[in-house]
Protein backbone atom coordinates (compact mmCIF):
# COMPACT_ATOMS: atom_id res chain seq x y z
CA UNK A 1 0.00 0.00 0.00
CA UNK A 2 1.53 3.40 -1.23
CA UNK A 3 1.06 6.42 0.85
CA UNK A 4 -1.04 8.99 0.14
CA UNK A 5 -4.73 9.85 -0.14
CA UNK A 6 -7.45 7.23 -1.81
CA UNK A 7 -10.81 7.72 -2.89
CA UNK A 8 -12.53 4.09 -2.57
CA UNK A 9 -15.77 3.22 -3.77
CA UNK A 10 -18.00 0.89 -1.28
CA UNK A 11 -19.48 -1.83 -2.88
CA UNK A 12 -22.71 -0.07 -2.43
CA UNK A 13 -21.83 2.90 -4.44
CA UNK A 14 -20.75 5.53 -1.36
CA UNK A 15 -17.35 6.94 -1.69
CA UNK A 16 -14.76 6.63 1.07
CA UNK A 17 -11.36 9.42 1.91
CA UNK A 18 -9.09 6.75 3.21
CA UNK A 19 -5.34 7.83 3.67
CA UNK A 20 -1.91 5.91 4.29
CA UNK A 21 1.28 7.66 6.17
CA UNK A 22 4.61 5.88 5.57
CA UNK A 23 6.38 3.91 2.69
CA UNK A 24 5.39 0.27 3.02
CA UNK A 25 6.41 -1.55 6.36
CA UNK A 26 5.69 -4.93 8.08
CA UNK A 27 3.80 -3.12 10.59
CA UNK A 28 0.27 -1.95 9.71
CA UNK A 29 -1.99 -0.31 11.80
CA UNK A 30 -5.61 0.69 10.75
CA UNK A 31 -7.10 3.62 12.68
CA UNK A 32 -10.89 3.89 13.72
CA UNK A 33 -12.08 7.23 14.62
CA UNK A 34 -14.67 7.64 17.19
CA UNK A 35 -17.73 9.80 17.49
CA UNK A 36 -19.88 8.29 15.83
CA UNK A 37 -19.37 10.86 13.31
CA UNK A 38 -16.23 11.77 14.16
CA UNK A 39 -13.12 12.04 12.00
CA UNK A 40 -9.70 11.07 11.08
CA UNK A 41 -7.76 14.15 12.43
CA UNK A 42 -6.44 12.75 15.38
CA UNK A 43 -4.62 9.60 13.78
CA UNK A 44 -2.66 12.62 11.75
CA UNK A 45 0.63 12.18 13.65
CA UNK A 46 0.65 8.70 14.19
CA UNK A 47 3.32 7.65 11.73
CA UNK A 48 5.71 10.17 13.47
CA UNK A 49 5.15 9.78 16.43
CA UNK A 50 5.68 6.10 16.25
CA UNK A 51 8.76 6.54 14.15
CA UNK A 52 9.79 9.14 17.10
CA UNK A 53 9.87 5.96 19.57
CA UNK A 54 11.94 3.92 16.79
CA UNK A 55 9.40 1.44 15.47
CA UNK A 56 8.37 1.95 11.08
CA UNK A 57 4.58 1.53 11.12
CA UNK A 58 2.09 2.31 7.77
CA UNK A 59 -0.51 3.74 9.59
CA UNK A 60 -4.12 3.44 7.46
CA UNK A 61 -7.11 6.04 8.74
CA UNK A 62 -10.14 6.85 6.93
CA UNK A 63 -13.69 8.80 7.59
CA UNK A 64 -16.42 6.17 7.96
CA UNK A 65 -19.37 6.80 6.06
CA UNK A 66 -21.42 10.07 6.83
CA UNK A 67 -18.01 12.15 7.90
CA UNK A 68 -16.18 14.77 6.80
CA UNK A 69 -14.45 13.87 3.88
CA UNK A 70 -16.33 10.91 3.20
CA UNK A 71 -19.67 10.88 1.33
CA UNK A 72 -22.87 11.68 3.17
CA UNK A 73 -25.72 9.68 2.66
CA UNK A 74 -29.39 11.54 3.13
CA UNK A 75 -30.03 9.85 6.80
CA UNK A 76 -33.52 11.88 6.51
CA UNK A 77 -34.25 9.30 4.39
CA UNK A 78 -35.86 6.46 6.89
CA UNK A 79 -34.56 3.72 4.47
CA UNK A 80 -31.46 4.50 4.07
CA UNK A 81 -31.05 5.21 8.27
CA UNK A 82 -32.06 1.93 9.06
CA UNK A 83 -29.63 0.99 6.66
CA UNK A 84 -26.39 2.50 7.20
CA UNK A 85 -26.95 3.74 10.75
CA UNK A 86 -26.32 0.17 12.35
CA UNK A 87 -23.92 -1.58 13.87
CA UNK A 88 -23.77 -4.49 11.13
CA UNK A 89 -23.22 -1.56 9.01
CA UNK A 90 -19.99 -0.35 10.70
CA UNK A 91 -18.89 -3.22 11.33
CA UNK A 92 -18.79 -4.10 7.74
CA UNK A 93 -16.94 -1.05 6.39
CA UNK A 94 -14.03 -1.84 8.16
CA UNK A 95 -13.38 -4.98 6.74
CA UNK A 96 -14.09 -3.70 3.36
CA UNK A 97 -11.83 -0.80 3.75
CA UNK A 98 -9.08 -3.63 4.97
CA UNK A 99 -9.79 -5.22 1.91
CA UNK A 100 -9.63 -2.50 -0.94
CA UNK A 101 -6.56 -0.91 0.98
CA UNK A 102 -5.29 -4.26 0.48
CA UNK A 103 -3.81 -5.26 4.16
CA UNK A 104 -3.97 -8.44 5.93
CA UNK A 105 -2.25 -9.66 9.16
CA UNK A 106 -2.56 -5.69 10.62
CA UNK A 107 -2.93 -4.14 13.97
CA UNK A 108 -6.23 -2.30 14.59
CA UNK A 109 -7.01 0.56 16.81
CA UNK A 110 -10.17 2.74 17.68
CA UNK A 111 -10.50 5.41 20.23
CA UNK A 112 -13.76 5.50 21.57
CA UNK A 113 -16.76 4.58 18.87
CA UNK A 114 -13.93 2.65 17.35
CA UNK A 115 -12.91 1.41 20.00
CA UNK A 116 -16.39 -0.57 19.83
CA UNK A 117 -16.21 -1.48 16.12
CA UNK A 118 -12.62 -2.83 17.10
CA UNK A 119 -14.17 -5.35 19.72
CA UNK A 120 -16.29 -6.44 17.15
CA UNK A 121 -14.17 -6.50 14.32
CA UNK A 122 -12.02 -8.89 16.67
CA UNK A 123 -15.11 -10.92 17.61
CA UNK A 124 -15.82 -11.58 14.12
CA UNK A 125 -12.45 -10.86 12.18
CA UNK A 126 -9.98 -11.98 14.44
CA UNK A 127 -7.97 -14.05 11.94
CA UNK A 128 -6.62 -10.97 10.08
CA UNK A 129 -5.41 -9.78 13.03
CA UNK A 130 -2.24 -9.32 14.44
CA UNK A 131 -3.75 -7.56 17.43
CA UNK A 132 -6.29 -4.91 18.60
CA UNK A 133 -5.71 -1.44 20.54
CA UNK A 134 -9.36 -0.69 22.54
CA UNK A 135 -8.93 3.28 23.42
CA UNK A 136 -10.85 4.39 26.05
CA UNK A 137 -14.05 2.80 25.50
CA UNK A 138 -15.47 0.20 27.32
CA UNK A 139 -17.73 -3.32 26.97
CA UNK A 140 -21.17 -1.81 27.90
CA UNK A 141 -22.86 1.25 28.18
CA UNK A 142 -24.30 1.10 32.21
CA UNK A 143 -20.92 1.41 33.80
CA UNK A 144 -20.33 3.98 31.27
CA UNK A 145 -23.66 6.14 32.52
CA UNK A 146 -22.92 5.38 36.06
CA UNK A 147 -19.63 7.32 35.74
CA UNK A 148 -21.44 10.01 33.85
CA UNK A 149 -22.85 10.48 37.18
CA UNK A 150 -20.05 10.38 38.81
CA UNK A 151 -18.31 12.93 37.03
CA UNK A 152 -20.72 15.66 37.26
CA UNK A 153 -20.95 15.27 40.95
CA UNK A 154 -17.25 15.70 40.82
CA UNK A 155 -16.85 18.77 38.81
CA UNK A 156 -19.77 20.23 39.21
CA UNK A 157 -22.10 22.12 42.00
CA UNK A 158 -24.75 19.42 43.02
CA UNK A 159 -27.15 22.60 41.67
CA UNK A 160 -25.94 22.44 38.08
CA UNK A 161 -25.38 18.42 37.77
CA UNK A 162 -28.98 18.27 38.86
CA UNK A 163 -29.92 21.04 36.52
CA UNK A 164 -28.24 18.88 34.02
CA UNK A 165 -29.96 15.84 34.98
CA UNK A 166 -33.74 18.00 34.34
CA UNK A 167 -32.77 18.90 31.49
CA UNK A 168 -31.73 15.75 30.16
CA UNK A 169 -35.32 14.42 31.63
CA UNK A 170 -37.75 17.81 29.98
CA UNK A 171 -34.99 16.84 26.44
CA UNK A 172 -34.29 20.85 26.81
CA UNK A 173 -30.70 19.68 25.04
CA UNK A 174 -30.83 23.34 23.57
CA UNK A 175 -30.89 25.02 26.92
CA UNK A 176 -27.90 27.63 26.99
CA UNK A 177 -26.60 26.93 30.58
CA UNK A 178 -27.03 23.33 29.74
CA UNK A 179 -24.74 23.58 27.01
CA UNK A 180 -21.98 25.40 28.82
CA UNK A 181 -21.98 22.83 31.97
CA UNK A 182 -21.37 20.35 28.82
CA UNK A 183 -18.41 22.44 27.67
CA UNK A 184 -17.32 22.73 31.55
CA UNK A 185 -17.31 18.64 31.62
CA UNK A 186 -15.99 18.77 27.76
CA UNK A 187 -12.93 20.67 28.95
CA UNK A 188 -12.19 18.04 32.08
CA UNK A 189 -12.77 14.83 30.71
CA UNK A 190 -12.56 15.01 26.63
CA UNK A 191 -10.23 17.85 25.59
CA UNK A 192 -8.44 18.55 28.73
CA UNK A 193 -5.33 20.09 26.64
CA UNK A 194 -7.56 22.24 24.25
CA UNK A 195 -5.55 21.41 21.21
CA UNK A 196 -5.92 25.01 18.35
CA UNK A 197 -4.61 22.07 15.86
CA UNK A 198 -8.06 20.01 16.14
CA UNK A 199 -10.14 23.42 16.08
CA UNK A 200 -12.30 24.62 13.30
CA UNK A 201 -14.41 27.38 11.78
CA UNK A 202 -17.27 25.03 10.96
CA UNK A 203 -18.67 21.74 13.01
CA UNK A 204 -16.78 18.48 11.14
CA UNK A 205 -19.38 16.35 13.48
CA UNK A 206 -21.43 14.21 11.23
CA UNK A 207 -24.27 15.46 13.32
CA UNK A 208 -27.17 12.82 12.52
CA UNK A 209 -25.13 10.20 12.85
CA UNK A 210 -23.66 11.16 16.40
CA UNK A 211 -27.21 11.83 17.43
CA UNK A 212 -28.66 8.42 15.93
CA UNK A 213 -26.17 6.20 18.03
CA UNK A 214 -24.99 8.42 20.89
CA UNK A 215 -27.09 11.66 21.31
CA UNK A 216 -26.45 15.59 21.90
CA UNK A 217 -23.39 15.70 24.01
CA UNK A 218 -20.65 12.91 25.71
CA UNK A 219 -22.92 12.57 28.65
CA UNK A 220 -25.77 11.18 27.79
CA UNK A 221 -27.34 8.69 25.90
CA UNK A 222 -29.80 8.53 24.57
CA UNK A 223 -29.15 6.95 21.00
CA UNK A 224 -28.34 2.95 19.80
CA UNK A 225 -25.63 2.98 21.79
CA UNK A 226 -28.25 2.21 25.09
CA UNK A 227 -28.04 -1.14 23.23
CA UNK A 228 -24.36 -1.18 23.63
CA UNK A 229 -23.21 -4.25 25.82
CA UNK A 230 -20.79 -7.35 24.72
CA UNK A 231 -19.66 -8.25 28.55
CA UNK A 232 -20.93 -12.21 27.71
CA UNK A 233 -18.17 -12.04 24.65
CA UNK A 234 -15.23 -10.21 25.02
CA UNK A 235 -13.38 -13.05 27.13
CA UNK A 236 -13.37 -14.29 23.09
CA UNK A 237 -11.21 -12.10 21.70
CA UNK A 238 -7.59 -14.05 21.60
CA UNK A 239 -5.75 -11.35 19.68
CA UNK A 240 -3.18 -9.79 21.55
CA UNK A 241 -4.92 -6.72 23.30
CA UNK A 242 -4.08 -3.13 24.22
CA UNK A 243 -6.07 -1.32 26.51
CA UNK A 244 -5.41 2.03 26.64
CA UNK A 245 -7.56 5.23 28.81
CA UNK A 246 -6.93 8.36 30.22
CA UNK A 247 -7.31 8.95 33.88
CA UNK A 248 -9.08 11.29 33.77
CA UNK A 249 -11.91 10.81 31.36
CA UNK A 250 -15.28 9.51 30.04
CA UNK A 251 -14.22 5.99 30.80
CA UNK A 252 -14.53 4.54 33.60
CA UNK A 253 -11.32 2.72 34.93
CA UNK A 254 -13.64 -0.15 36.71
CA UNK A 255 -14.45 -1.47 33.48
CA UNK A 256 -11.42 -1.01 31.81
CA UNK A 257 -9.74 -3.43 34.69
CA UNK A 258 -12.35 -5.68 34.72
CA UNK A 259 -12.14 -6.00 31.15
CA UNK A 260 -8.23 -6.46 31.23
CA UNK A 261 -8.78 -9.37 33.55
CA UNK A 262 -11.83 -10.70 30.73
CA UNK A 263 -10.01 -10.97 27.64
CA UNK A 264 -6.82 -13.31 28.27
CA UNK A 265 -4.44 -12.24 26.01
CA UNK A 266 -4.25 -8.12 27.24
CA UNK A 267 -2.65 -5.84 28.70
CA UNK A 268 -4.00 -1.96 30.50
CA UNK A 269 -2.22 0.72 30.37
CA UNK A 270 -3.21 4.56 31.25
CA UNK A 271 -2.46 7.98 31.05
CA UNK A 272 -1.72 10.27 33.29
CA UNK A 273 -3.75 13.51 33.10
CA UNK A 274 -5.41 11.97 30.07
CA UNK A 275 -9.04 12.62 29.45
CA UNK A 276 -10.91 10.78 26.15
CA UNK A 277 -8.82 12.31 23.56
CA UNK A 278 -5.08 11.14 25.83
CA UNK A 279 -3.11 10.60 22.92
CA UNK A 280 -3.52 14.20 22.67
CA UNK A 281 -3.26 15.64 26.08
CA UNK A 282 -0.47 13.71 27.28
CA UNK A 283 1.50 12.38 23.98
CA UNK A 284 4.47 10.82 24.86
CA UNK A 285 2.87 8.66 27.24
CA UNK A 286 0.78 7.32 25.13
CA UNK A 287 2.88 7.03 21.93
CA UNK A 288 5.55 4.94 24.37
CA UNK A 289 2.67 2.60 25.60
CA UNK A 290 1.75 1.81 21.81
CA UNK A 291 5.05 1.44 20.65
CA UNK A 292 5.54 -1.15 23.75
CA UNK A 293 2.82 -2.80 22.80
CA UNK A 294 3.58 -3.32 18.97
CA UNK A 295 7.33 -4.12 19.70
CA UNK A 296 6.27 -7.15 22.22
CA UNK A 297 3.69 -8.60 19.80
CA UNK A 298 6.53 -7.96 16.84
CA UNK A 299 8.76 -9.60 19.11
CA UNK A 300 6.68 -12.46 20.61
CA UNK A 301 7.36 -10.96 24.09
CA UNK A 302 3.80 -10.09 24.47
Amino acid sequence: MKQGTKIITLDNGYHLWTHTDGEDSKIHLLALHGGPGGNHEYWENFHDELQKQGLNVQVHYYDQLGSWYSDQPDYSDPKIADKYLTYDYFLSEVEEVRQKLGIDHFYLIGQSWGGALTMLYALKYGSHLKGAIISSMVDNIDEYLEHQDAIRDEALSPKDAQFMRDCEKNGDWHNARYQELVEVLNKGYVDRKQPPAISHLVDTMAVPVYNAFQGDNEFVVTGKLKEWDIRDQIHKIKVPTLLTFGEHETMPLKSAQRMAQAIPNSRLVTTPNGGHHHMIDNAPVYFKHLADYLRDVESGKF
